[in-house]
């Protein structure tokens, strides 16, 4: 913000000090020379959030597989392209960071952001790397059984058990 507010105070006095202040010997005038920095200061902030704009895209995408529950293959190639971008940003944030005014906390906070991206995207792509993994064993499976549901026919009609007693006392027969 500072570079910035500094670019347009030369602008201002370049622009209000007209020819006065041209120089000699093939250097450029001040008005020239300001107008060069603004021109690239805006190119830069530019670049700059095109770049985040692209970033916040696979950002968006990322976070919809998130919620659809895409297979981690899928998840794992949209990763890769957020990765990407996000360090094509933190590239152009480093590179303009004077020109963009952009505070070295802003770059810091971006690549720990990145950094804990990249250690989910490896879990993410080792998982699609190992493929399906089969389900775990049912209790029937494990033990070699197959569950088996009484059958109404071969069921006893009355027995003597435990739960008779409601019919009759069981010390009078």
């Amino acid at each position: 913000m500072a570079v910035r507010a500094f670019s347009m105070a030369v602008a201002l006095a370049a622009f209000t000090s007209g020819p006065a202040l041209a120089q000699s010997g093939g250097m450029p005038s001040w008005p020239t020379f300001a107008a060069g920095i603004a021109a690239a200061a805006r190119r830069s902030v530019s670049k700059l959030l095109a770049d985040r704009d692209e970033t916040q895209k696979h950002g968006n995408a990322l976070q919809a597989a998130g919620k659809k529950k895409a297979p981690p293959d899928e998840v794992c190639k949209l990763f890769n392209a957020f990765l990407a971008a996000e360090g094509k940003l933190i590239k152009g944030l480093e590179e303009n960071s004077v020109l963009c005014g952009v505070p070295a906390d802003v770059i810091k906070q971006v690549k720990a952001g990145h950094g804990k991206a990249s250690q989910v995207s490896k879990q993410v792509c080792e998982m699609a790397e190992r493929g399906a993994q089969p389900a775990a064993p049912s209790l029937s499976e494990a033990l070699g059984t197959t569950p088996t549901v009484p059958d109404s026919a071969t069921a006893s009609k009355r027995g003597a058990g435990t739960f008779d007693t409601l019919t009759g006392s069981p010390l009078a027969r």
